[in-house]
């Protein structure tokens, strides 16, 4: 298959898959317990001002209409407003997107970093010590729960050792390189936490697509060559194994999204994730659907751009 064939082939699914996502998002919003005009006009509220505050933001009628209607301004780019606060939802998480973003891409980087040289380290040291106290942890950490992981994190090194901050994303009133190193200081928990709950799978994907990789032929003839064994590891071998290791990636993306609205939650930290633990105590819709709208079209894009870079590397994929 030609590469445009390939492209609009992955943006059509793409596409539908977001849809899929939107129209899930838009019904389960809906059956939260609870009346959202409550949360708006408070326990005081008469019928009549009940049904006014239902016809002002369209709550009044049927659910189809409300649906139709949803995916027209959502075509047109307008989120809504938020029920409590009167502002465009689109405002809302634009101011928490980058708080996310910064963490989510943080917690990527460092994983593939660490990722990639000890993936390559257990498999060159196959059924060594090494190699087997790299399965042993991936294996544990594989089971993390992000919650559990975070409040331990959180407790341990944050209030027992006082070592982190325990929440938020930045310390008030700072300026210019305080202002940043403060930044840094309180991304360390979060980040670590998502990094040590998606490290293991990375490394254990790593290690196994290495370990058959040097044992190809190419690999075999570039030795018989003289090559030298690190150069056939990270020039010949490893470019093969990453090949998987490309799509885990994206698999990881959609992890990140996920981990990071219990993360952000934990640890009080003002990303998206935050806004949508907030959304739901409060049973601000538009808000909600805007929240998870704007994940599911990272998650997305991200998979999309994962499709694309594995049809280059690797043409087979498009046939």
């Amino acid at each position: 298959m030609h590469l445009t064939g390939y492209f609009l082939q992955r943006l059509a699914r793409g596409l539908v898959t977001f849809w899929f996502a939107v129209t899930v998002t838009f019904f389960l919003v809906r059956l939260l317990p609870g009346d959202p005009v409550l949360a708006v006009a408070g326990p005081g509220m008469t019928e009549e001002i009940r049904q006014t505050q239902l016809e002002l933001y369209g709550l009044d009628r049927p659910l189809a209409v409300q649906y139709f209607a949803y995916l027209r301004e959502l075509i047109h780019g307008n989120l809504g407003i938020s029920f409590l606060r009167s502002q465009p939802v689109s405002q809302i998480l634009m101011e928490r997107l980058p708080w996310t973003l910064l963490l989510t891409g943080s917690a990527l980087v460092v994983t593939v970093l660490l990722g990639v040289p000890l993936g390559v380290l257990a498999a060159t040291q196959a059924r060594g010590w090494v190699d087997r106290v790299v399965q042993v942890t991936g294996v544990v950490g594989q089971s993390l729960f992000v919650p559990s992981l975070g409040i331990l994190l959180l407790y341990t090194l944050g209030l027992m050792l006082g070592w982190f901050p325990i929440g938020g994303a930045v310390k008030s009133g700072l300026t210019g390189f305080s202002y940043y190193l403060s930044v840094l200081h309180h991304l360390v928990l979060p980040c670590f936490t998502l990094v040590l709950a998606q490290l293991a799978s990375y490394v254990l994907t790593l290690r196994a697509t290495l370990i058959e990789a040097l044992g190809e032929e190419y690999c075999d003839l570039a030795r018989a060559k003289g090559t030298r064994e690190n150069k056939v590891i990270w020039k010949h071998a490893l470019r093969n194994a990453l090949l998987p290791t490309t799509t885990l990636i994206g698999l990881q993306i959609g992890f990140l999204v996920g981990g990071a609205v219990l993360t952000e939650t934990i640890y009080a930290y003002p990303g998206v994730g935050r806004a949508i633990y907030e959304a739901v105590g409060q049973l601000d819709f538009p808000v909600l659907q805007g929240a998870f709208v704007l994940l599911a079209a990272t998650v997305v894009i991200a998979n999309l751009l994962t499709d694309i870079a594995y049809g280059l590397l690797d043409p087979r994929v498009r046939t």
